[in-house]
């Protein structure tokens, strides 16, 4: 799987680039990265958490795709099914508190 600017390419023929990070996640990154406000840039907190936030979201792909599979099939270990889908909710937790801590902080 190729993987430039932000975009995962997929390895199927005539597949269309879906984005690593979400529209919003990305919005706030190029603001963090791009602000005038003291000419501030991305610190090295944040640069990990968004590198966390694309690895997180491949992950959370894969296991889609694993549950999928498995749910298709008919004599499939529902223990093990289970577990995944338990897995992929606390990712989709993970992905949402980092995805908070992105968010500027805003003076009140």
């Amino acid at each position: 799987m190729e993987r430039a600017a932000g975009y995962c390419t997929g390895n199927c023929p005539g597949a269309r680039p879906t984005p690593l990070l979400s529209r919003g996640a990305r919005a706030r990154f190029r603001l963090l990265a791009n602000s005038s406000a003291g000419c501030r840039t991305l610190s090295d907190e944040q640069a990990d958490i968004a590198r966390q936030l694309i690895e997180l979201r491949i992950e959370h792909r894969d296991l889609d795709g694993a549950i999928l599979r498995l749910a298709a099939d008919p004599h499939c270990d529902e223990l093990q099914l289970r577990r995944l889908k338990k897995r992929k909710l606390r990712l989709k937790d993970t992905i949402a508190r980092l995805e908070s801590k992105l968010i500027p902080d805003l003076d009140a």
